[in-house]
């Protein structure tokens, strides 16, 4: 069997299996054969005892650092609320001209489509005036017998 050739200067990937080899007691559990069991709670306590009698003091140290750290956190949420309702407000006064700027091009539109169409409706204006004018004198005869007969008027044209 061949082993694959690795470039120079690379490795290949460690396995896990290997790496918590590296962990394993060297010694078989049971009976010390050399009479000596090694005492794996006390090595690893007298190898974390430094670090771990470190503890108070760093959380001392990291508590006003922590402190300092809400404080600036607090400032920060406070200047962005301040700068949100900034940019809101601008934005409100500022939208009835944009508002404004965004309607005149369809009003203009609109205004040129009613300029075409005028011409084309005047004629039929024109008419609707003249028959108006027309019937308008016979209109009024009429409203006002109307009225002289409700509020019991006799009418010129009538008898008493």
């Amino acid at each position: 069997m061949r082993l694959k050739e690795q470039p120079i200067g690379r490795t290949s990937p460690m396995r896990l299996r290997d790496f918590l080899e590296r962990f394993r007691p060297a010694e078989t559990p049971g009976a010390s054969a050399t009479g000596v069991s090694a005492d794996r709670t006390a090595e690893r306590a007298a190898e974390l005892e430094p670090a771990l009698a470190q503890l108070p003091d760093v959380r001392q140290e990291a508590a006003p650092v922590r402190a300092a750290a809400d404080e600036a956190a607090k400032a920060v949420r406070r200047d962005a609320a301040q700068e949100a309702a900034e940019l809101v407000a601008a934005a409100r006064e500022r939208s009835p001209e944009i508002r404004r700027q965004a309607a005149d091009p369809a009003l203009r539109e609109a205004r040129r489509e009613a300029d075409a169409l005028r011409p084309a409706g005047e004629p039929a204006a024109s008419a609707v005036r003249k028959r108006a004018r027309e019937r308008m004198s016979d209109l009024v005869i009429r409203a006002v017998a109307d009225a002289l007969r409700l509020a019991g008027i006799p009418d010129e044209g009538e008898a008493p």
